[in-house]
């Protein structure tokens, strides 16, 4: 299975750092999303990145140049079906990634790897969906992508050895370090640390602690380099709370019961960083607390 293309159905702030890192390593990267602004935007957010590992010293200017050349945007879906692997990055809620998967099958060539940066979702199930579950795989990218060095394997129950094989070859390709994970609610990473972040908010909506009390707190006695609640921020408090929905409803586990104040949050619209306001208010010059 040799893969030289690769589509990227998204590209927010995971679509955009997938294409980043892809283009990169020497891969062909097409990037799709519904809005031609939001593409824009990617390419932009993409050349900045990449002119920062420039000043650093990561990479040449040569090879920044050679990068977003490989890079190519469409607002067609099935454009990305004659690409070797394809990787859905759109938002945490499984009908929108199952509306995906369905619009991509016609367009498929029998080859193709269909993967899904989800963060929490049964692999399983979103496989089941396909027209080919044997060449289906969870490929989860830590934020942000280009920093961080893990990728996350899921293997789904029927996904074949080739699949797995190929895609641990991508990871290594693309300079990063696999770990595989089994395919339970929110797999390794997010089992672990969005429940830690939802115990944060519960440790601020009893008044254990302040925001700042409890951020400095995990920082400086716990050697975090941020604190639970920034990264909640950070990572965005709407996708903090879907994953503990999934961990909720798929492990039956009151101790996975989302607080009541994260998502008092999320209806009001403080999302974090992206909306401007979450645990922390970022409209002006510096992040101030919001509790």
């Amino acid at each position: 299975m040799a893969i030289e293309s690769v589509g990227v159905v998204g590209a927010g702030q995971m679509g955009n750092g997938i294409a980043h890192v892809f283009a990169l390593a020497g891969f062909d990267v097409l990037l799709n999303d519904i809005s031609e602004d939001s593409l824009a935007k990617a390419l932009v957010t993409i050349d900045k990145n990449m002119d920062r590992q420039v000043s650093r010293g990561k990479i040449t200017a040569e090879e920044k140049a050679a990068a977003q050349a490989r890079i190519r945007t469409t607002l067609a879906l099935p454009d990305l079906g004659q690409t070797d692997l394809i990787i859905e990055a759109a938002t945490e809620r499984e009908e929108v990634k199952q509306k995906i998967f369905d619009a991509l099958l016609p367009h498929l060539k029998p080859s193709t790897i269909l993967t899904s940066n989800t963060s929490s979702i049964s692999i399983t199930r979103l496989a089941s969906r396909t027209d080919r579950p044997e060449k289906f795989m969870g490929f989860h990218f830590m934020n942000p992508v280009p920093v961080m060095q893990l990728v996350e394997l899921i293997r789904g129950i029927a996904t074949d050895q080739p699949t797995w094989d190929a895609m641990h070859e991508v990871v290594r390709k693309l300079g990063k370090t696999a770990a595989s994970a089994e395919d339970f609610p929110a797999f390794i990473v997010n089992r672990i640390l969005i429940p830690m972040i939802n115990e944060a908010v519960y440790t601020l909506y009893e008044g254990v602690g302040s925001v700042k009390s409890i951020d400095e707190s995990m920082k400086l006695g716990a050697n975090h380099p941020m604190g639970p609640l920034e990264l909640a921020d950070f990572i965005g408090l709407d996708t903090c709370l879907a994953i503990m929905n999934v961990l909720y409803e798929g492990l039956a586990d009151t101790k996975y019961r989302p607080c009541p104040l994260l998502t008092k949050y999320v209806e009001a619209g403080w999302l974090g960083r992206k909306s401007g306001r979450g645990f922390y208010d970022y409209r002006g010059e510096t992040p101030v607390p919001t509790r």
